[in-house]
């Protein structure tokens, strides 16, 4: 037996999210209906972490056992091939040893929400990137993210079915800049809570706006109350962008 460690890029938009479910589709489900039909018998794919519904990938890492002998360009090509029409693409697939696991041996996680704020709407990235329809004050944004950096109780920005143990996280780096038409909002750490970076996002908005400031964003976050949370961002726009180990 052989164990692979996978880059893959999807766009979630068509699934419920990472996580396999009995009556959705999902990204792990399709991988691992692609991953049987190379085994022969069941087979599981462990990510590194999940993504929400509607949450793209640039370089979600997985791990997979295979009970035949492959090479590594073998294992990409043929799951590529087994899953069809999904729009998942395993970029790489790298033979490790059976120590490795996906999520336990990630030491750090990076996602990126891309915003457009322009009035009219989204022709070509529809569903790629959330647009609001007034100027934002990056700046502002930014200043009100820093807030954030660091070991807190997020509990104000933790989805009520969030399964984490602690709502006590270390947020490594926060950046909010413009790129060209597009504002890039970076989140860096080693592990998040549910929804915690559309909690995040979406009060930042909220700044952008000039409807909170960075001391409204300090008292959400003192108050250890999900409902002190700005409105949550939609799923459009967020990726996962790279895990390191």
């Amino acid at each position: 037996m052989s164990r692979f460690k996978l880059t893959i890029e999807y766009d979630g938009g068509p699934f419920q999210g990472w996580q396999r479910q009995d009556h959705a589709p999902t990204v792990q489900g399709a991988i691992e209906v692609a991953a049987e039909k190379i085994n022969g018998i069941p087979t599981t794919v462990y990510g590194s972490g999940r993504t929400d519904s509607g949450v793209h990938a640039l370089a979600q890492i997985a791990h997979v056992d295979f009970t035949k002998p492959l090479r590594a360009d073998q294992v990409r090509d043929a799951l590529n091939f087994h899953l069809g029409e999904h729009p998942i693409s395993i970029l790489a697939a790298e033979e490790t040893d059976d120590e490795f696991h996906a999520r336990f041996d990630a030491i750090e996680r990076q996602y990126l929400f891309r915003i457009i704020d322009r009035r009219p709407r989204l022709a070509l990235d529809r569903g790629r990137v959330w647009r609001i329809p007034v100027q934002l004050d990056v700046d502002a944004m930014h200043d009100a993210a820093q807030v954030l950096v660091g070991q807190h109780d997020f509990t104000t920005f933790r989805d009520g079915q969030c399964q984490a143990k602690s709502p006590i996280k270390t947020m490594d780096e926060i950046q909010v800049l413009r790129a060209g038409h597009e504002i890039h909002l970076s989140f860096r750490a080693r592990s998040f809570l549910h929804k915690q970076v559309r909690s995040f996002t979406g009060s930042l908005v909220e700044v952008g706006l000039g409807k909170w400031n960075a001391e409204d964003m300090q008292a959400a976050l003192d108050a250890r109350d999900r409902t002190a949370c700005g409105p949550v961002s939609s799923p459009d726009g967020l990726y996962l962008v790279r895990v390191t180990y």
